[in-house]
């Protein structure tokens, strides 16, 4: 497993803190894990749609003009 170190603004903090206080989540890592997991399932359509509309802009200037 990798290991991301992330800064955080303080309120953000807060609020992951009390997810584990209350016992939702038993570490700070866990709700970040969770909240990433669900990011990534919500929004992996457009993600994917993205990164290929970027590897094609990104291709099309690699390639150049043609005559």
């Amino acid at each position: 497993m990798k290991t991301i170190q992330v800064e955080l603004p303080d309120k953000l903090a807060a609020e992951i803190e009390t997810y584990v206080k209350t016992g939702w989540f038993s570490s700070e890592a866990e709700v970040i894990r969770a909240a990433l997991v669900e990011f990534v399932r919500r929004n992996r359509v457009e993600l994917l749609e993205r990164f290929m509309r970027d590897d094609i802009r990104w291709a099309l200037r690699q390639k150049g003009p043609t005559a």
